[in-house]
C-alpha cells in the first residue's frame, strides 16, 4: 500500500491581508498529479485543512474540487481528521455524501471510540489497513472540570485525557486487526519535543503549554502515524515511522526559507519506506533587512531576476527618511514584485521610548493587550501568572468554539 501524507493546508490564510487563493489553487493541482504520478493508494489529511472556522466560498470551492477531482484517480481511499482551526460539524456536514466517493472524514470525538476506526478494503474487498483517525482532542472532549484544580491538575488531566483516548482507540483497532493488516495512526497535537518557527501561526493547544504528548502514546502495533498541527517536516522523537508533514505553503516570512514536502510511504510486510516529496514553491516570499542603500541594492537585484516575489522589508538603519515608503515603493513600481509590510526598526524604538500608548489595537497581540491591563490596573506581580494562565485558556476556549454546530 503507497500512502501520501500531508496536512495544515490552512485554506483561506492571508498574509498581511493579501489572499492567496492562486497558491492553495496550485498546491492542490500540484498534489493531484502527484497522487497519479506516485499512483497513491490512500491520502492522509492530519488537520487544519482550512485557517478559520468560518471558511469562504472559495476556500470551500477548493477544497470540494479537489476531492472530486481525486475521486477519479488511482486513489483507494482518503481519510481527513479536523484540526484545532477547522470546525468539526463544517468538515462532518457532508461525511455521508463524501463516504460515497471514499473518502473517510473524522471532525470530531465521541465516546465511541469505534467512530474514529476506519476499516480500509483493497481491491478485491479484503481488509488492507486500519487507521486510527484521531481528531484534534478539544479540552472538553477529554477532561471534566473541578473545583479548585490548578493550573497543574488541569495539564495532567489533559495529558491523561489524551493518553487514555488513544489508548482506547488504538486498543479496539488492535481487537480488529489481523497479523497481516497494517495499522495506522492520525492525529493533530503538538508532540513534546517538536519544532516550530516564529510567525507559522502555530499556537499552543491547551492551557499552560504544557501539555505535550510524548511518542509513547502511540503503540507499537502503529506502523505509520501521521501527525498534524506542527509547521516543519519532522520525525517525532527519532521514530522514522511518526512524523509531521508540515504545512506546503510557507505560513509567513519565518518559514519562507523552508523546504515545504508531503510524506509519501510505501508499507511492505510491516516495514514502512518513507520518502519526503519537495512541495514547489509556488510564490516566494523574500525578507529584505538593512539600511536604506542595502534595501534598494537589493530590491534592484530582484528586478534583475524578474522576481515576482511578496516583499516583507525591515528598515534598520540610524537616520530616520521621512520618505522611507515613497522611496521603497516607487523602486519596486511596474515589476511583479508586491511589498505586503515595511517595518521600521528605528521608528518602532522611538515609540517604545516615549511610551507605547501610540500603538494601536492592530498593532497589539490579545497578550500585549492583556498585559497593557495588568499594567493599568497595577496588578502585583505574584497574582499575574494565574491571571495570564485564566486569560490563555479564555482565549483556547474561544478558537474552539464550533460556531457553525448550530
Amino acid at each position: 500500500m503507497k500512502i501520501l501524507h500531508t496536512s495544515d493546508w490552512h485554506i483561506g490564510r492571508m498574509l498581511y491581508g493579501q489572499k492567496r487563493y492562486d497558491e492553495f489553487s496550485a498546491f492542490l493541482d500540484w498534489l493531484a498529479n502527484l497522487i497519479t504520478e506516485q499512483q497513491i493508494d490512500l491520502l492522509l489529511v492530519a488537520g487544519d485543512i482550512f485557517d478559520t472556522t468560518t471558511p469562504s466560498n472559495r476556500a470551500q470551492e477548493l477544497y470540494y474540487r479537489f476531492l472530486f477531482n481525486i475521486s477519479s484517480s488511482c486513489l483507494r481511499h482518503v481519510v481527513i481528521i479536523a484540526g484545532n482551526h477547522d470546525s468539526p460539524s463544517f468538515l462532518n456536514a457532508p461525511k455521508a455524501l463524501l463516504r460515497a466517493l471514499n473518502i473517510h472524514v473524522v471532525g470530531s470525538t465521541s465516546k465511541n471510540p469505534a467512530n474514529e476506526i476506519i476499516l480500509l478494503n483493497g481491491p478485491s474487498d479484503n481488509p488492507e489497513a486500519i487507521v486510527c483517525a484521531v481528531p484534534y482532542l478539544r479540552d472538553r472532549d477529554i477532561r471534566k472540570v473541578t473545583a479548585g484544580e490548578t493550573i497543574t491538575d488541569k495539564n495532567l488531566k489533559l495529558l491523561e485525557g489524551i493518553r487514555d483516548h488513544y489508548e482506547s482507540v488504538f486498543q479496539l483497532a488492535e481487537k480488529k486487526s489481523g497479523s497481516n493488516i497494517p495499522v495506522i495512526g492520525m492525529g493533530h497535537l503538538f508532540a513534546a519535543g517538536g519544532k516550530t518557527m516564529d510567525g507559522d501561526g502555530v499556537r499552543e493547544l491547551y492551557v499552560g503549554s504544557l501539555a505535550r504528548v510524548g511518542t509513547d502514546i502511540f503503540p507499537k502495533l502503529a506502523d505509520y502515524v501521521a501527525l498534524g498541527h506542527l509547521h516543519v517536516p519532522q520525525k517525532v522523537g527519532g521514530k522514522e515511522h511518526i512524523r509531521y508533514s508540515g504545512s506546503p505553503i510557507p505560513m509567513g516570512y519565518g518559514e519562507a526559507k523552508q523546504e515545504k514536502s508531503v510524506v509519501v510511504v510505501e508499507l511492505n510486510n510491516g516495514e514502512a519506506s518513507i520518502d519526503l516529496c519537495p512541495v514547489p514553491s509556488f510564490q516566494v516570499l523574500k525578507k529584505i533587512k538593512g539600511n536604506m542603500s542595502e534595501i534598494l541594492k537589493s530590491i534592484e537585484i530582484l528586478k534583475t531576476e524578474n522576481s515576482t516575489a511578496w516583499l516583507e522589508i525591515e528598515y534598520i538603519g540610524n537616520e530616520i527618511p521621512g520618505n522611507l515608503r515613497q522611496q521603497i515603493e516607487e523602486s519596486a513600481e511596474d515589476t511583479g514584485m508586491k511589498i505586503l509590510r515595511i517595518k521600521n526598526r528605528r521608528v518602532t524604538q522611538r515609540v517604545i521610548e516615549k511610551g507605547r500608548d501610540s500603538k494601536t489595537l492592530d498593532d497589539l497581540s490579545p497578550k500585549e493587550v492583556f498585559d497593557r491591563l495588568l499594567d493599568t490596573y497595577e496588578v502585583e506581580d505574584q497574582q499575574r501568572p494565574e491571571m495570564n494562565r485564566a486569560h490563555q485558556e479564555i482565549l483556547t476556549q474561544i478558537h474552539e468554539e464550533d460556531i457553525k454546530a448550530e
